[in-house]
């Protein structure tokens, strides 16, 4: 997790608190609250889908006070894969990214989109922005970072974090996949086997 969205945010309800906004400062420490115990999950490396949504819900809900003139979300994931497991901190990554690198970079407002439905036996999520999109050069050389182990670079280490988790928790095909246009948007799709929650991986706790 980015040390400045925690920094940002307490600065943010100091805000709230100085210009006598109480309730809105309390609404933000609890979604903060929400962030981060998603974020720990008593240690497991692997949640419930519908903890994952409710971890990216919380940054989004967080990030959307703070950054209200240039962002609104929607979240849209199928009610019949939320019990299903997931590696931790899989999406927030990636909607981090597409609000720093691609809303934040346009003029107006933005827009990010999660949408996580099941296709055969597998998972798929798509995360969506009308940022500033990528140009050819840049999405090849985003393309060959992911591919790569040793990648530690700004912009793409976040994405290639997770596309090598995913890899080496699942294997090919699973991983991400990228389709940009500059100056229109950008969509990463997320690729995982459906897999139920059983007695051996329990549910985490809300």
């Amino acid at each position: 997790i980015n040390p400045h969205f925690l920094y940002n945010t307490l600065d943010t309800i100091i805000a709230l608190v100085e210009s006598r906004r109480p309730k809105e400062a309390v609404a933000l420490i609890e979604r903060l609250s929400m962030f981060f115990r998603t974020t720990l999950s008593g240690g497991r490396s692997k949640v419930c889908v519908r903890d994952e949504v409710q971890h990216v819900v919380s940054y989004l809900e967080i990030q959307a006070i703070r950054y209200q003139d240039i962002m609104h979300y929607k979240v849209d994931v199928e009610p019949d894969i939320m019990n299903c497991l997931m590696i931790k901190l899989t999406l927030q990554p990636i909607v981090e990214n597409a609000l720093y690198h691609g809303i934040k970079q346009k003029r107006g407002k933005g827009f990010i989109s999660v949408k996580g439905y099941r296709t055969g036996k597998d998972i798929c999520f798509v995360i969506e922005d009308n940022g500033m999109g990528m140009s050819s050069e840049m999405q090849k050389n985003l393309r060959e970072s992911l591919a790569r182990t040793d990648t530690e670079n700004g912009k793409s280490f976040g994405l290639s974090n997770v596309h090598q988790r995913l890899r080496l928790n699942y294997g090919v095909p699973y991983g991400l996949e990228i389709e940009s246009e500059e100056n229109v948007g950008t969509k990463v799709y997320v690729l995982l086997p459906a897999i139920e929650s059983d007695e051996n991986h329990p549910l985490t706790e809300g």
